[in-house]
């Protein structure tokens, strides 16, 4: 089970407890939290992170972003190459005391990636970023696959929800009858099917229990076409639209 948290969310200490309450032995979790890109002491904030969580490792920690390093918040101003490549030795450092199991990063584009590879002794595990039918980064998964980066998908539902109405429209519906599955499952089983580590949540206990149903499916390699075709024809970012530069698809 994976079990994802940022500060930013405010919710380790609830975690904590429900991980401390649940009875789960800690191997069969899987939990991942992330450093905000404001933060100088990062070995500091995954102390106060494992306090909160009541945990000794995380098995995943990620940098949220890499705009610590640009001039501006924003992924299109001048950024600064050597300030990535220090914080990621100091991941490795992290990795090496055993606090983190695995380090990565988070809305990071083939520019910074490859400024940490550099000098990198330890290739980032994943880079978590924006990824659905309308926003499909075929640069940035080509790099991944390239370097063994995993890809993680945050907001892979943005298709059959916030950017409605669009192209693929017609196309989740029929497969959402075809499956018996709903279209934000159709999303879930689209990442899957191209290695892509999908992420999402809700509030409603049966809604997470249906989401499991796109393990059970697989798209065709037709209907993967079909819908990656329909896709490119919209350009949609759910998150950090004033961030990223309003037709970044990389």
């Amino acid at each position: 089970m994976w079990l994802i948290e940022h500060r930013v969310y405010n919710t380790e200490v609830e975690l904590g407890l429900a991980i401390k309450e649940s009875g789960v032995k800690r191997e069969d979790l899987y939990c991942v939290t992330k450093v905000m890109k404001n933060v100088d002491n990062i070995e500091l904030a995954l102390d106060e992170s494992l306090k909160k969580l009541q945990l000794e490792y995380v098995d995943l920690y990620l940098i949220h972003a890499p705009w610590f390093s640009h001039t501006e918040s924003s992924a299109t101003s001048p950024f600064d190459e050597s300030k990535l490549q220090s914080t990621w030795a100091t991941m490795e450092k992290i990795k090496a005391s055993g606090k983190a199991r695995s380090i990565g990063v988070s809305n990071y584009l083939p520019k910074h990636l490859e400024a940490v590879l550099k000098t990198a002794k330890i290739p980032p595990a994943i880079n978590q970023i924006e990824f659905h039918p309308y926003l499909q980064h075929p640069e940035l998964l080509a790099f991944h696959k390239k370097h063994s980066i995993a890809t993680s998908a945050y907001g892979p539902l943005t298709a059959a929800t916030k950017a409605k109405p669009g192209p693929a429209d017609e196309l989740l519906a029929a497969l959402a009858k075809k499956y018996a599955v709903s279209e934000g499952e159709i999303c879930l089983r689209w990442c899957l099917d191209q290695d892509v580590v999908a992420i999402t949540t809700s509030a409603k206990e049966q809604r997470l229990a249906d989401y499991l149903r796109c393990t059970k499916f697989k798209l065709t390699p037709e209907e993967l076409r079909q819908l990656n075709q329909l896709g490119a024809e919209k350009h949609f970012r759910g998150f950090w639209g004033s961030t990223f530069d309003a037709n970044d698809r990389t």
